[in-house]
């Protein structure tokens, strides 16, 4: 059900482009085993693509990825999986059954192929990023799962497209160089379609046999219908109890609702998160909507980190040890 990735070989980044909210690459290498190399993203060997329970299968060589960090290239929608009422699984179609090869943690940016589809006021083509939910090294498909917004035009065009028709993608652009254990303690603080970044994470390193990291991700909704990936995470949690925790806070839940209650706030981290003491064996990743974002770690500076603030600053974290998405 769950990919896992085993590095064939570590490159280092060289020249790619990133987005401007990326932290710049540790010296010491990452366990990922494709970068980007200049305009393409290019991989030296191979990939496997394997299942947690199963022993590595080794698949065929991939020299190149066929997203572009330069340019949009067009990806034709091979199927849509709804979710709940407003969210669903789009899964475009990779060509010549080539995996995506995406670094851990990255995003990419999407528009529509057709150039008058989706424009803002001044005509210009509506950007916006995502990340994919789909393993880096999964053949022949990316997913995005995407939530619909009565405001966001971008979310409204991609769940108007039909099987068939295509979606220009840009990336990958890389985020946070997850590395395995480099952490003792990795928490995960999450709202909405924002969990999609921590779910890359997770998967990634809870992937990888040798991970010793304890991770807990709170994950923020209004309601119960709203939990994305809930039976992936609580799949995890059963596969990997002393590795994986998930705590569900709901905003308005039902009265059968038995998990926690209202927003992440001061008692759910102390209660949770692994304290700032533990210096820089502990990490705090964030991603959700920008108040919760706000409220937790401060604002961001457009598409910078911004200064560290909220609950977390209060708490005595520094901003080495946390980053939002």
């Amino acid at each position: 059900m769950f990919a896992a990735r085993t590095a064939l070989r570590s490159l280092t980044l060289n020249g790619a482009r990133r987005y401007s909210s990326a932290t710049p690459a540790s010296k010491s290498s990452s366990n990922l085993p494709f970068y980007l190399l200049g305009a393409g993203v290019a991989a030296a060997g191979g990939y496997y693509y394997v299942n947690f329970s199963e022993k590595a299968k080794p698949v065929v060589q991939q020299l190149k990825s066929p997203l572009d960090p330069e340019n949009f290239v067009d990806f034709k929608l091979k199927r849509v999986e709804p979710y709940n009422d407003n969210t669903a699984k789009f899964v475009f179609e990779l060509p010549n059954n080539e995996a995506s090869l995406l670094p851990v943690a990255s995003c990419l940016v999407v528009k529509s192929s057709d150039p008058n589809a989706l424009v803002n006021d001044q005509g210009k083509p509506i950007i916006r990023p995502y990340t994919p939910i789909s393993p880096p090294d999964l053949p022949g498909e990316l997913t995005l799962m995407v939530k619909k917004y009565d405001t966001g035009n971008a979310s409204k065009y991609i769940h108007s497209l039909k099987e068939g028709d295509s979606l220009a993608i840009k990336g990958p652009i890389p985020k946070w160089p997850y590395k395995i254990n480099e952490f003792d303690e990795v928490a995960l603080i999450g709202g909405g379609s924002g969990v999609t970044p921590l779910y890359q994470i997770l998967t990634h390193a809870l992937a990888d046999k040798s991970n010793k990291t304890k991770f807990t991700l709170l994950f923020g909704n209004i309601a119960e219908k709203d939990i994305l990936l809930r039976e992936e995470f609580d799949a995890l949690k059963k596969q990997f109890p002393d590795k994986f925790d998930v705590v569900y806070f709901l905003d308005k839940p039902e009265a059968n609702w038995k998990g926690a209650k209202g927003f992440i706030g001061k008692d759910a981290l102390t209660n949770y998160v692994a304290p700032p003491t533990l210096g820089e064996k502990v990490k705090v990743f964030v991603c959700g909507p920008p108040g919760q974002v706000a409220a937790l770690a401060g604002k961001k500076a457009g598409m910078k980190q911004g200064e560290l603030g909220g609950i977390l600053k209060e708490l005595g974290y520094t901003e080495d040890q946390v980053y939002k998405f």
